[in-house]
This record gives structure tokens, sequence and C-alpha cells, in this order.
């Protein structure tokens, strides 16, 4: 009798505790809030100004809300920033590969790659290039493998044919 093992499934999605706040959203709104309290305690307390609080406490909130909510090409936002800082600190590194550090990557040296092989082109003969002519002119009917032996005298009669006035 073979094993079956259940595969979990969804497992990028993240258990809700509170309606549709996750546990991670919740921790993140509890740090918002007690840095909310220590920011009422260090601005409104101590200095009595309670518009550099309000000012404070909203960027704190949208933060904090940022934080929770946003999503960027599908990461959250904290790790997106998370992302962006690394690339920021090592801009040369850009393969993500956990087993090599910065140190393997630079030191590792590419071979050089092989020169490409040049062509040249085969030069035309005057035969060659009357074989071709007469393929085109006999539309198609005439064939190289018929051996026909051509002289200049039929080769310049034909091109006299041509010209303007028999001139060549």
């Amino acid at each position: 009798m073979a094993l079956q093992f259940i595969v979990p499934q969804f497992i990028d999605v993240e258990d809700k505790i509170i309606g549709p706040i996750s546990v991670r959203q919740f921790v993140l709104f509890l740090v918002g809030g007690a840095v909310v309290v220590l920011d009422y305690q260090l601005l409104y307390r101590a200095t009595g100004n309670f518009i550099f609080f309000i000012l404070s406490a909203l960027v704190i909130v949208a933060l904090t809300f940022t934080f929770a909510f946003a999503k960027v090409n599908g990461q959250q936002f904290h790790k997106f920033l998370l992302n962006v800082l690394i690339s920021t600190k090592y801009p040369g590194l850009r393969v993500w590969n956990k087993d090599v550090n910065r140190i393997d990557y630079i030191r590792k040296v590419e071979p050089a790659a092989p020169a490409a092989p040049t062509y040249t082109k085969k030069a035309l003969t005057p035969t060659k290039l009357t074989q071709i002519s007469l393929v085109v002119d006999t539309g198609g009917a005439y064939h190289d493998d018929e051996n026909v032996a051509f002289d200049l005298d039929t080769i310049n009669r034909r091109e006299s044919l041509y010209t303007p006035s028999g001139r060549t």
C-alpha cells in the first residue's frame, strides 16, 4: 500500500486572526501604537507641543499602514524595502545565489571568449556569372548540369542583344 502525503497549498497566504488582519499586520499595529505612545510621552508631555505630536503621529500611522498593507510587485513592503537597500549597498552584485558571497563573485574570472571565425566570399568567375545569367534569362529552363560550353563570342552576341542599338 502506497503512502499518501498531504501537500500544503496556498502557503503564501498568511493566517488571519482578527477579520482580514494577519498576525504580521497585528504585530505591526502593536509596534506602531507603542511608537505613537512613546512619541506622546516625548513630544507632548516633555515639550507640551501638541501640533508636533499630531504631525509625527500621522507620519508614524502612515508608515505603519504602509508596512502592514502595501505590496510592491507581489512582495510585502518591508521585504521590498530590504531588497532595495541591499541592491543600493551592493550595486555590482546582481545575481541572487545563496551559496556565493561577494568575495567569491569578485575572484571569479570568466575565460575569454574565442575569436569568431572570419568568412570570406568566393569571387564569382565569368563562367559562373554566365551560367547564372542564363538561368535567369531562360526562366529556370537552363540547368547547370547539362555541360554546355560557351565561348566569348556567344556571350558578346547575347549581350549586344540587350544593349541599345547593339553597342557594348
